[in-house]
């Protein structure tokens, strides 16, 4: 009988502890499958920081580094310059990426650093307590901004792709969502070209995932998915937003 699907090698089987609903387990899934598909689990190298993923090594089933809040892609670039045969990754939420860790996804993207970097969006702090993130819609209600995000006391939802895109370091950058069957199938190939690009030793790559926070956003499971997809899509559009051939 023909294998058709299987659990992934790159997943150690423990249980997640993420919330009913979260998308952080999918996409823990999606990596994993892409680093077994491609047979570079052995050379790979993980990095999380602090937010919700930051027990992601007890989930990924290969080296794992952990990191400052915000700090991964400086930590993965002095694990690739030192082991630049290792396939190197960061996973990373945007209070960390967007906010304290700014100044470090910028620079790293801008010197070109041959890691890949995946981003989950979901548009609020998740681990501490649903507070406002760089990300977080206008009129979005959070802990911090009970009465709605206000651009003028707050300013406008980063653009993280966007941003990054327009920097010479970068090579692939790629925003896609996980809410429907659909845009799982894009990501997941999102996520093989951002791997092939390091393998064949070209610079920067991101994947930013539009993800889903329930808990936080006071929603059910299909409630969130159906905001992702219907609400956090129109001001953070999917697509390709960088590929140099």
């Amino acid at each position: 009988m023909k294998l058709t699907a299987a659990y992934p090698e790159s997943l150690t089987g423990k249980e997640f502890h993420y919330c009913p609903g979260c998308t952080h387990g999918l996409i823990h899934r999606l990596i994993a499958e892409v680093i077994d598909e491609l047979e570079i689990r052995e050379k790979t190298i993980g990095v999380a920081p602090v937010g919700c993923a930051v027990l992601a090594y007890e989930y990924f089933n290969l080296d794992m580094q952990e990191a400052s809040h915000g700090r991964a892609p400086a930590v993965a670039t002095g694990i690739k310059r030192v082991h630049p045969d290792r396939v190197v990754f960061t996973y990373q939420g945007d209070g960390d990426l967007a906010s304290i860790g700014t100044a470090e996804i910028i620079h790293a993207a801008n010197r070109g650093e041959k890691i890949s970097v995946f981003f989950i969006n979901n548009a609020v702090y998740g681990m501490t307590g649903g507070q406002m993130a760089p990300t977080t819609l206008t009129g979005q209600r959070t802990t911090t901004s009970p009465l709605g995000r206000s651009v003028e006391s707050s300013g406008y939802p980063l653009k993280i792709s966007e941003l990054l895109s327009i920097l010479e370091g970068s090579v692939f950058i790629a925003r896609v969502s996980v809410h429907n069957p659909a845009h799982i199938m894009k990501a997941k190939r999102a996520v093989k070209t951002s791997f092939q690009y390091q393998l064949d030793g070209k610079g920067f790559s991101l994947v930013e995932f539009l993800s889903t926070c329930p808990t936080n956003w006071g929603m059910k499971p299909v409630e969130a998915l159906r905001f992702a997809g219907e609400e956090m899509t129109k001001y953070f559009p999917p697509g390709t937003y960088k590929e140099v051939e």
